[in-house]
C-alpha cells in the first residue's frame, strides 16, 4: 500500500538479481535446444500443444500480450496501478519466472518514474491468474498503448516512456507469459482492503463506545470475565479497547455517572453485543490479512523455473482461489460493521429510543436534522447486502475448457474495497451524530478520550445549530476516518489503559444483581 502512495523506490537485491540470472539462463538453454516446454516454445492455453519456431518466439511473446489487452471500463487509479506493478516486479524477483534481468530492471525504472500504464478494471475471472490486466500493464511497457506518469498525464505509452529517458521493453521468450500470468490485480486491491478493512474495525470501537455514552448505555456487559467464558482474540480485543474508553473511574464520565443508578437493567444487542459483532470483523480481518500476506509474496506464474533443478514445472500456483475466497469474506465480515451501525444511527435519532430530540435538531419539523443522513446510511448498508454476495462462488469455464475453472477474484476484490468504503462512509455518519448527541447533554461531559474524539470532530465539522447542508460535514469525517485521526487521538488512552497496571472499574448498577460474596481469586490479585 505505501509502495501505491508513492512512498518508496524500488531496488533488486544482489541475490535476487543472481536468482534471475540463473533462472533466464535455464530458459536460454531450452531454446538453443530447441526443446518443447509449455510457453516457451509453444502456444499458450487450447494452443499448448502447437509448436512455434524459434525465429517467431519474440512474436509469440508479443502477440500474447496484444491479445490478453482486453480489459474494459475505468482504469486503476495510480496508486491501484503503482501497487499492481510493484507486486508484478515482487513476484518476478523471485527467480522462478524466466524473466530477463534487463526487462525486471526495465520495470523498475518505470515503477520508480510512476510510469503507469492504463489499466482497466474489468477482464479477469482470476485465473489464469488475472491475465488482461496485466497485460494492459505489461502493454505500456512495452511501448504500446497509454500510459500516465505526473510529468505527462495520459498520453502514449511510447511518449511517457521517451519523456522520462526509458525505452520500451522487447520481450524475449517466455517474457509474456512471465509479465501476465498471476493474482496481482487481486491481491494489490485485496491489500488496500486489508488495510482500509483494519483501519475502520479499530475506529469502529471508539464511535460505538461514544454512541453508547450519548444513549446512556452500561459498561458493564464488557466486563473481561464475561469475555474470558468465551475467549474469541477479537472479542476480547473489543472489549478491552471498550473498557479502555469508558471507563468512568480511570477517565471521570459525568454523563455515565448522570445515569449510575437508573432503572434500565440492559442494553439493546447493538450496544452491548459490540465485541462479539466487532470482534468477528477483527478476526476475520487477521485471517484474509495472513493470505493476502502469503500471496503476495508468492511466485504465482506457469510454467515455474526450477533453475536448481534444471527443470520448468507447470503447475497452478496463479489459481486466485485464495484470495478470492479471503476477500469475499472480508467484505461479509467488515459490512457487519456497518449494518450494526446503522441501527445505532436509528437509536440516536429515534427520540422513542434516545430520549434526546428528533434527529438531534431543534424546532424539529422547521428542521429535519439527521433524518436523511440516516437514510444515507441505510441505503449503503443494503447495498453492501448485494456487493457481500461472493463472487468466488461463481466459476465459468474459458480458454475453450483448458481453463474449466476459474475464481472470479476480480470482482471479489473491486467489491471488497466498495464494501469497505461504505463502511467507513456509515461509521463516518453515526460518529457525525453522535457527537451531535452530546450537544444536547451538555454541560455533562463524557471521558477523556472520548472527549478528544468529540474534538477531533468539532476541528471540522461545527455542531448542528438548523439545517444546512450535510454531504460535505459527511465527507469530512469520512475523511478523518480514512486517514485514522480518529484512532491517532484514542489511542494513547488505549494503549495506556492495556500497559499500565489499571485495576478493572466493576460500579454498582442495576445491571449487576450481586450479594456481594467473597472477591474471587483474580480480584483479590488485583487488589493486592
Amino acid at each position: 500500500v505505501n509502495l501505491g502512495r508513492g512512498l518508496y523506490k524500488i531496488k533488486l537485491t544482489s541475490e535476487a538479481e543472481r536468482k534471475v540470472v540463473q533462472a533466464r539462463e535455464l530458459l536460454d538453454t531450452i531454446v538453443k535446444e530447441n526443446k518443447v516446454v509449455y510457453g516457451i516454445t509453444t502456444g499458450f492455453g487450447k494452443f499448448a500443444r502447437t509448436v512455434i519456431p524459434v525465429s517467431k518466439l519474440k512474436e509469440l511473446q508479443e502477440n500474447l500480450v496484444r491479445s490478453h489487452s482486453a480489459g474494459l471500463g475505468n482504469p486503476l487509479s495510480p496508486e491501484r496501478t503503482r501497487m499492481l506493478l510493484a507486486l508484478r516486479i515482487n513476484v518476478l524477483a523471485k527467480g522462478h519466472s524466466g524473466i530477463s534481468l534487463e526487462t525486471l530492471l526495465a520495470m523498475i525504472q518505470a515503477f520508480n518514474a510512476s510510469c503507469l500504464s492504463f489499466v482497466p478494471e474489468k477482464g479477469t475471472v482470476g485465473a489464469s491468474g488475472d491475465l488482461a490486466p496485466l497485460s494492459h500493464l505489461a502493454l505500456g511497457l512495452m511501448g504500446e498503448g497509454k500510459m500516465w506518469s505526473p510529468k505527462s498525464g495520459w498520453a502514449d505509452a511510447k511518449y511517457v516512456l521517451e519523456a522520462h529517458g526509458l525505452k520500451p521493453v522487447s520481450l524475449k521468450p517466455k517474457e509474456g507469459l512471465a509479465l501476465i500470468n498471476g493474482t496481482q490485480m487481486i491481491t494489490s486491491l485485496g491489500a488496500e482492503a486489508v488495510e482500509r478493512a483494519q483501519a475502520i474495525a479499530r475506529q469502529a470501537d471508539i464511535i460505538a463506545a461514544l454512541t453508547l455514552e450519548v444513549l446512556k448505555g452500561t459498561t458493564k456487559a464488557f466486563d473481561s470475565d464475561i469475555h474470558a467464558l468465551r475467549p474469541h482474540p477479537g472479542q476480547i480485543e473489543v472489549a478491552q479497547r471498550f473498557r479502555s474508553l469508558l471507563d468512568s473511574d480511570h477517565h471521570l464520565s459525568e454523563i455515565a455517572e448522570s445515569h449510575r443508578f437508573c432503572d434500565r437493567v440492559q442494553d439493546a444487542y447493538t450496544m452491548r453485543c459490540c465485541p462479539q459483532v466487532h470482534g468477528i470483523a477483527n478476526d476475520t480481518i487477521k485471517f484474509v490479512q495472513d493470505i493476502i500476506n502469503v500471496e503476495i509474496n508468492s511466485a504465482t506464474d506457469n510454467p515455474m523455473v526450477f533453475a536448481e533443478r534444471g527443470e520448468t514445472i507447470s503447475g497452478g500456483n496463479f489459481h486466485g482461489e485464495y484470495p478470492a475466497k479471503a476477500l469475499d469474506f472480508l467484505a461479509i465480515a467488515v459490512h457487519e460493521l456497518a449494518s450494526i451501525s446503522e441501527r445505532r444511527i436509528e437509536r440516536l435519532c429515534n427520540p422513542s429510543l434516545s430520549e434526546l430530540p428528533a434527529f438531534l435538531v431543534n424546532e424539529g419539523g422547521l428542521n429535519s436534522g439527521f433524518m436523511i443522513a440516516h437514510c444515507t446510511a441505510a441505503a449503503l448498508v443494503s447495498e453492501n447486502k448485494v456487493l457481500c454476495h461472493p463472487s468466488s462462488v461463481d466459476s465459468l469455464s474459458t480458454s475453450a475448457a483448458t481453463e474449466d475453472h476459474v475464481s472470479m477474484g476480480g470482482w471479489a476484490a473491486r467489491k471488497s474495497l466498495r464494501v469497505v468504503e461504505h463502511v467507513e462512509q456509515v461509521l463516518a455518519i453515526e460518529l457525525l451524530v453522535a457527537c451531535q448527541g452530546i450537544e444536547f447533554l451538555r454541560p455533562l461531559r463524557t471521558t477523556t478520550p472520548l472527549e478528544k474524539v468529540y474534538e477531533l470532530v468539532r476541528s471540522v465539522v461545527k455542531p448542528w445549530i438548523k439545517d444546512r447542508f450535510m454531504s460535505p460535514d459527511i465527507e469530512a469525517v469520512h475523511r478523518l476516518i480514512i486517514d485514522q485521526k480518529v484512532w491517532d487521538v484514542a489511542k494513547p488512552y488505549i494503549d495506556k489503559y492495556q500497559t499500565e497496571y489499571i485495576p478493572e472499574s466493576r460500579p454498582n448498577s442495576p445491571t449487576a444483581f450481586s450479594l456481594d460474596p467473597p472477591a474471587s481469586p483474580r480480584k483479590r490479585v488485583r487488589h493486592e
